[in-house]
């Protein structure tokens, strides 16, 4: 379905392409996504085996499309120009409302929902990008790179700030961490990232991985999920 135009093609050079948008878990409502921000670094055992060390910086942030959203259930095909692309288990914060620098403890108000996500990554590119100073675009925005989990509103489960996070690929486990030890927390990061970006309706934060990212391959099925917000299984195809 296209959420944007009835067939009115006389209005459009080309025709737009549909609003992505995630299912609000127990509701037929869906949330429609605008943009998806993702943040680098924001869990000490990762960045320990990235090589960076980093604990307590400002945060680092970069976008994906929000086209590159992928259901649970759905498919994820292994992307060109590549070698190695890995997982990465996240905590997704989904905004509810407009928020430009907000406190940390104003930020909280903002938020509609949590769910599992992954960031999927061409690894060997984004080594490349950082070796040459480079952008991580390309490593980090392909396509079908953001699957996320079904939404659970704040009004059902609050803000959960513990739970076991966890990873497995082909039913073994491969990240197990707790969401209690992200560096930057929910509050925080909005707090960051609203300091230079009004945050609308719609936006996604995918709040980092844990350590234990590694490589997949078609074939392999992903399951992730997070204790007291729901689960995520993808396939590599």
């Amino acid at each position: 379905m296209n959420y944007f135009v009835k067939n009115d093609r006389g209005r459009y050079a080309v025709m737009p392409q549909s609003l992505p948008t995630v299912a609000v878990a127990a509701s037929p409502q869906r949330f429609p996504v605008h943009r998806i921000y993702c943040v680098g670094r924001n869990y000490v055992e990762h960045t320990a085996e990235d090589g960076s060390h980093a604990e307590r910086e400002p945060p680092l942030f970069f976008m994906k499309p929000a086209d590159t959203i992928v259901a649970p259930g759905g498919e994820v095909p292994y992307p060109p120009e590549t070698a190695d692309f890995e997982h990465e288990v996240e905590l997704v914060v989904a905004i509810g409302r407009t928020v430009y620098r907000a406190l940390p403890d104003e930020a909280a108000a903002a938020v509609f929902g949590y769910a599992v996500g992954l960031d999927m990554t061409r690894r060997d590119l984004q080594r490349q990008a950082r070796d040459l100073r480079g952008p991580w675009d390309l490593s980090k925005s392909c396509d079908y790179s953001s699957p996320c989990g079904d939404l659970r509103p704040v009004s059902r489960i609050g803000h959960p700030d513990k739970g076991r996070i966890q990873l497995r690929v082909n039913g073994r486990l491969r990240q197990d961490s707790c969401i209690s030890h992200l560096i930057w927390s929910v509050p925080e990061l909005i707090h960051h990232l609203s300091r230079f970006q009004v945050l609308l309706p719609g936006d996604l934060i995918y709040t980092g991985t844990p350590g234990g990212v590694g490589p997949v391959v078609a074939g392999d099925t992903l399951d992730a999920s997070i204790e007291g917000i729901g689960s995520l299984s993808v396939k590599i195809v």
